[in-house]
Formats: C-alpha cells, sequence, structure tokens
C-alpha cells in the first residue's frame, strides 16, 4: 500500500488549514485529488477524536454559544418538500461554544438546527465543562430548556438578540443574506441567574476564521461539501488546528494554552500524528487480479 510522505502529509493539510480547496490542493502538492480526500477524511476524524480525549475537565468563566450556517450538496428550497436525503443534505448548522477568556472552542456538533440537536450539543457541552459558567446565546428558543435542563435555573443565562433593517421584500431574514443589512436594535434579555456580560461577539468573530479557514464554509463559490461526513471532518481538522497550532494574535499564544489544555504550540506535523494515532489501520483488500495463484505441487519421494 502506498503511504504519503510526512512532509507531503504536512504540506496539504497546511493548505487545507488556510482555506484552500481540495483540488488546488491536488494541484499545487502534486497529489491526486482522491488522494487529498481520503487524507483529509482520516484526519479530520482523528482530530474530531482528539478533541474529545483532550478537552475535558474544563474551567472557563465565560461560554458563548452560536451558530455558523452552511449547506450539504444543495441548499434548501423553501418552496420545495425536503426528499428522503434532507436529513444529510441542505441547510447545515455548526454549534460552536467559545471560551470568552481563552478564545478556545470547547465543544462543536454539526448537524441541523433543531430541539434533538441544540440538546446534544448542551450536554455534550456540560461533560466537557467543570462547574457553572456564564452562558450568552443568540434568541434560539431550545437554548432555554437545554441549559436550564443540563445547567440547572441558577446558571447565569442572557440572550441577545439583533434587529436588522430590510431593505429588500423578498428577503425574509436580513441576518441571512449574504451581506446583512444595518443592526437597528440589539435586545439583552436575562434568561436565569444575573449574569455580568451578555455577549457573543467573541464567536461571531470565530466564524469570520471559520470562513476564511475552510472552503468548504466560503460563500459564493463551488468549494461547498457534497456529503456530510467529509464536511464534518473538515470541522474537526479546523477546530483541531485552530485551539492547538493557531497563535492567537491578541493572545500571543494558542487557544488550547490559554484554557491550560497544553504547554506548547504545536506543528502541523504534531497534529497529524496525534491525529492518526488515534485511528485504527483499516487492511486493504487486495483486487482479485493482483492476487497470486498458489498450485499444489506433487513432491518427490525421499
Amino acid at each position: 500500500m502506498n503511504v504519503l510522505l510526512r512532509d507531503k502529509q504536512i504540506e496539504i493539510i497546511s493548505a487545507l488549514c488556510e482555506g484552500i480547496g481540495q483540488r488546488a490542493v491536488a494541484r499545487l502538492t502534486d497529489t491526486d485529488r482522491k488522494t487529498v480526500a481520503r487524507l483529509a477524511l482520516r484526519v479530520g476524524r482523528g482530530a474530531a477524536e482528539l478533541h474529545d480525549r483532550m478537552f475535558t475537565g474544563i474551567r472557563t468563566n465565560r461560554l458563548e454559544l452560536d451558530e455558523l450556517w452552511a449547506f450539504i450538496q444543495r441548499k434548501r428550497r423553501w418552496h420545495q418538500k425536503p426528499g428522503a436525503d434532507g436529513a444529510v443534505t441542505g441547510d447545515q448548522y455548526t454549534y460552536v461554544a467559545l471560551s470568552a477568556s481563552s478564545r478556545a472552542i470547547v465543544s462543536y456538533l454539526t448537524g441541523k438546527r433543531s430541539s434533538d440537536n441544540t440538546d446534544q450539543f448542551i450536554q455534550d457541552i456540560r461533560a466537557r465543562v467543570i462547574g457553572t459558567p456564564e452562558i450568552s446565546t443568540d434568541g434560539y428558543h431550545p437554548y432555554k430548556n437545554a441549559i436550564r435542563d443540563a445547567f440547572g435555573n441558577r446558571t447565569a443565562h442572557g440572550t441577545i438578540t439583533k434587529t436588522y433593517s430590510v431593505t429588500h421584500l423578498a428577503v425574509t431574514e436580513a441576518s441571512r443574506r449574504y451581506s446583512p443589512a444595518e443592526v437597528i436594535a440589539v435586545a439583552r434579555d436575562v434568561v436565569s441567574g444575573v449574569p455580568a456580560q451578555i455577549s457573543t461577539s467573541y464567536v461571531e468573530r470565530s466564524h469570520l476564521t471559520l470562513r476564511q479557514s475552510c472552503k468548504r464554509f466560503a460563500r459564493l463559490g463551488n468549494g461547498f461539501s457534497k456529503r456530510l461526513e467529509p464536511h464534518c471532518a473538515a470541522v474537526s481538522l479546523y477546530v483541531a488546528y485552530y485551539n492547538l497550532t493557531r497563535v492567537h494574535e491578541s493572545l500571543k499564544c494558542t487557544p488550547a494554552m490559554a484554557l491550560g489544555v497544553t504547554d506548547r504550540v504545536w506543528t502541523i506535523g504534531d497534529l497529524i500524528d496525534a491525529a492518526l494515532a488515534t485511528q485504527p489501520i483499516a487492511p486493504v483488500p487486495t483486487a482479485p487480479e493482483r492476487r497470486r495463484r498458489f498450485s499444489v505441487i506433487e513432491g518427490g519421494k525421499a
């Protein structure tokens, strides 16, 4: 079985983490596109497992929660009924929980924007975080019940709701346009407890970094994901790269270092080695035409 050299793997993953599409990476690195896709998928799976192992027992004072929109294969058509593959195609949201002090992504989840996924996302945060940090979210209603069930009524939870000026009558939601309209009002409401600050500015800014660092999230392009599994792997790869490898400009260290998860800046090679170490080695069957044909030869008598 052919295996890419480590230097070539580092070159490919580095390019993907800088927002270059798979086809462009294949051309730049002189590598087959399917090879690039297989490596990205495997490293992405390992990055998800790595995040589950490292980001536990987290202590943080405040969390900001928000969702980032993308689509798989095709956008949702309001005038069409979802097909049989509606659960894995169309609109897909990436839930992100960001630590306000360290800017680290503590938890994330990709799927439909639904009550079940919201509850699963909040339960994952509860399993990773020690104590009851302040939580700021948008006005999405399922957050309220999910946070109350996971953290109790005493947690400090506040919501922030932005109102946009709609200038085009054909657009029902101004915040979903490629160029959102001007924000004309911001409402902050206390759901429970006494939150000292209600804001989602940090996590919204991190969404911009994700769109710039992952071609699948780029606006008005053809680099969108065609299947859900590679899309989730790309998100996991970005989160590991952002937390462990990318030095934050204002913190002067990686978010994982600021959070106390690690004590050094990881290289892309370190990330690849750690991610691939979590993945089992799957046997590759030999093609039938390449298998050796054995025949029994009658031996002579001694």
